[in-house]
């Protein structure tokens, strides 16, 4: 019985410090007020995108929630405005699996809203299907689909300037690679059926879309007082794996439930990123526990980078 309980007591303590010294991350520390300022986040009914429209509102800015489930979003909506006291949080219907719905969303945005401080591009899928238009529903959520909102609402960024980009990517960057001769025969970045290994690979696909996408984004930007940045936000307890299979999911809540990050300290470094002062010289970098660090060759193609964005406007028809 003594045995047992000192083995008890050992895990719980290399728990504890695995907890506090890996898991437990970083935060922003910026005391930024907003008022004034409007925000978009995507995905934010729920997760990281939730936390982070909160922590904006409860700064006192105007925050678009831009999100699939009219249901879920407009409950979170509540949830937000109860927890910051701060009315201007709003609900605006955005697919990112649908070409037309972005467009659909620029256009009302564009109409009801005078300006753009901050673009939140926060949602992600993993696993397999296809978009509306066909795409594979990482390469066209996680990349495509952002792609063009963020095209779609520069002039609206610029002519607020200062104002900023901050897409969500993930370390697993580095395990990813873009195929553009596959991309263009199957609208996808693979082949084949789908397994756990596949999801992830592709998943790691689509978030090198993201990193090469702000660095491209970036190039472009430049002169504009439009800065735009990438990031991995932790290991984070989210609901981005449900649509894997049942064990999958199950497996996944055990190890998030462990060792990951809650949705609040998941969104510091989305935070820190757009609105942490004096980041403007590190437009197009990527970040990692509210500090910027280092990108791997394949993050940092300018070639590659470019084709990307020539192939997304073209499939996108900008």
């Amino acid at each position: 019985m003594s045995f047992l309980l000192a083995l008890t007591a050992a895990s719980v303590a290399v728990y504890i410090i695995i907890y506090y010294t890996l898991c437990r991350g970083s935060r922003c520390t910026s005391q930024a007020r907003l008022q004034g300022k409007t925000a978009i986040v995507t995905g934010s009914n729920t997760g990281i995108g939730k936390a982070t429209a909160l922590d904006l509102a409860k700064r006192g800015a105007r925050v678009i929630l831009a999100c699939r489930s009219r249901e879920r979003a407009e409950a979170a909506v509540r949830d937000i405005r109860r927890e910051s006291g701060n009315n201007q949080v709003l609900f605006m219907p955005l697919d990112l699996s649908s070409l037309q719905s972005v467009r659909d969303f620029v256009e009302t945005f564009l109409k009801t809203e005078p300006r753009l401080d901050f673009l939140i591009n926060n949602a992600g899928v993993m696993g397999g299907g296809r978009t509306k238009e066909g795409f594979g529903m990482e390469f066209g959520v996680n990349h495509l689909g952002h792609f063009l909102l963020t095209v779609l609402l520069l002039e609206r960024l610029k002519q607020s300037a200062p104002s900023r980009v901050v897409t969500v990517s993930s370390v697993l960057y580095d395990k990813g690679h873009i195929d553009f001769k596959l991309l263009e025969a199957t609208k996808d970045l693979a082949e084949g059926e789908r397994n756990a290994k596949k999801d992830f690979q592709v998943y790691a696909h689509s978030k090198l879309c993201n990193v090469l996408f702000t660095r491209e984004l970036a190039n472009r930007l430049e002169g504009t007082n439009v800065s735009c940045f990438c990031l991995h936000p932790g290991l984070v307890q989210t609901e981005m794996g449900r649509y894997l299979g049942l064990f999958r999911r199950l497996l996944l809540l055990l190890c998030a439930k462990l060792f990951f990050l809650d949705p609040e300290g998941g969104a510091q470094t989305t935070l820190h990123c757009a609105l942490q002062e004096g980041l403007e010289p590190l437009s197009g970098r990527y970040f990692s526990g509210c500090a910027v660090a280092q990108v791997s060759a394949k993050g940092r193609d300018d070639a590659v980078a470019k084709k990307l964005w020539e192939v997304s406007e073209r499939l996108t028809g900008v």
